[in-house]
């Protein structure tokens, strides 16, 4: 996809996916493991997954590579792994996206999980050597677009746009977590944020995980006033609650939540889907209450 053919698209709402992680786990996936290995061992049951949210009303399907960049893999011993890794689980969600015409694939990215400088190790340079690569694969595997999620270091995040940007011209989406004022949790907000990455090269910015929607309407109007280009609206099902087993129980049903994420588009959200504890059933009542067409 071209940024001009994304720009055409983006005129309307576009109805993303919902939760992966918080699913995988409710569908077996241990705590701890490493989220691409175990996809690779168990594809069926995300592209199951997947072709529940492209039933109901998903435009775009996130492909299961957010930890697959050298530094992240490299904490379970698959660095050597990565190329094929990426390949492979882009490849799983092509599968489950084919049989409905026009459905996206997005290459999914995410923080490497070192600190930058001053705070730690990790240099702009080393940051953009990383995510360089995994956009390179990302690329050769035929992503349609690519995302740039659950990001928390502006540094980082543009040093992600940045990598990409050397490789291809692909639509970028670019989310950050924050708190409910909009800040984030290493310093800045997510105006400043938005600002710095349409400046850098993004196709579409804003907020992804973070709270529940009902917390983050100041947020998105704020970041929609404030850039040229669409606004992200990727929320939690409200916050969790933890239960004695350790499970992360959240606190938005699917009906309140899709009333939320309307308020959400009417502060200037375009691009719209949900986060951790959200499933097939909240995206359906999204496109729902949006009046948005369901499969």
């Amino acid at each position: 996809m071209t940024r001009q053919e994304f720009q055409k698209l983006t005129r309307k709402i576009l109805l993303v996916d919902g939760a992966t992680g918080s699913n995988l786990m409710a569908m077996g996936m241990p705590r701890g493991t490493c989220t691409e290995s175990w996809v690779l061992e168990h594809r069926e049951i995300l592209q199951n997954l997947q072709r529940a949210y492209i039933e109901a009303g998903s435009q775009v399907i996130y492909a299961p590579t957010f930890g697959a960049n050298r530094m992240n893999l490299a904490k379970h011993g698959l660095e050597k792994n990565i190329r094929e890794m990426n390949l492979a689980l882009v490849g799983i969600s092509q599968e489950a996206a084919k049989s409905t015409p026009g459905i996206l694939v997005a290459g999914d990215v995410s923080p490497t999980g070192a600190m930058m400088e001053p705070m730690g190790d990790l240099t702009y340079e080393r940051a953009f050597e990383v995510y360089q690569e995994q956009a390179r694969y990302l690329l050769e595997a035929g992503v349609d677009l690519i995302a740039v999620e659950t990001m928390y270091r502006i540094e980082e995040t543009m040093a992600a746009i940045d990598a990409i940007r050397s490789v291809c011209a692909l639509p970028i989406l670019c989310t950050v977590t924050v708190d409910a004022d909009g800040s984030l949790f290493t310093g800045g907000d997510a105006t400043e944020a938005a600002v710095s990455f349409e400046a850098s090269g993004a196709d579409a910015v804003g907020v992804n995980c973070s709270v529940g929607p009902d917390q983050l309407i100041s947020v998105i109007r704020n970041i929609h006033e404030n850039v040229s280009i669409p606004v992200i609206a990727k929320p939690n099902a409200g916050m969790p609650l933890i239960d004695d087993k350790g499970n992360a129980i959240y606190s938005m049903g699917a009906v309140k939540f899709a009333r939320n994420m309307k308020a959400l588009v009417d502060a200037g959200a375009s691009i719209i889907g949900g986060c951790c504890g959200t499933t097939p059933e909240y995206i359906r009542e999204v496109a729902h209450v949006c009046g948005l067409d369901v499969r």
